[in-house]
C-alpha cells in the first residue's frame, strides 16, 4: 500500500511538471489554435507526454524507495 502511495503522489507530480514544460515552450496553445479534430493529432501527443513524464516519475521514486528500503 505505502508503493501505491508513492508512485501516486510521485505521478501526479511528474505529470504537473510536464504539463507545465509543455506550457512554457507553447503546446497548448498550438492546441487551443490547431485546425481540425484535436483528437487525431495535438490532444494525443500531449497527453501521452504528460502522461509519459507521471510515469517516469513514479517509476524512479518507486526504484529510489526501495534502493532506500533496508
Amino acid at each position: 500500500m505505502v508503493s501505491f502511495r508513492i508512485f501516486a503522489w510521485w505521478f501526479v507530480i511528474g505529470a504537473t511538471m510536464a504539463l507545465s514544460v509543455i506550457m512554457l515552450q507553447g503546446g497548448i496553445r498550438e492546441v487551443i489554435v490547431a485546425q481540425g479534430s484535436l483528437w487525431e493529432d495535438k490532444l494525443v501527443e500531449l497527453l501521452t507526454a504528460i502522461v509519459g513524464g507521471g510515469l517516469l516519475a513514479g517509476c524512479v521514486a518507486l526504484i529510489l524507495h526501495r534502493i532506500k528500503k533496508p
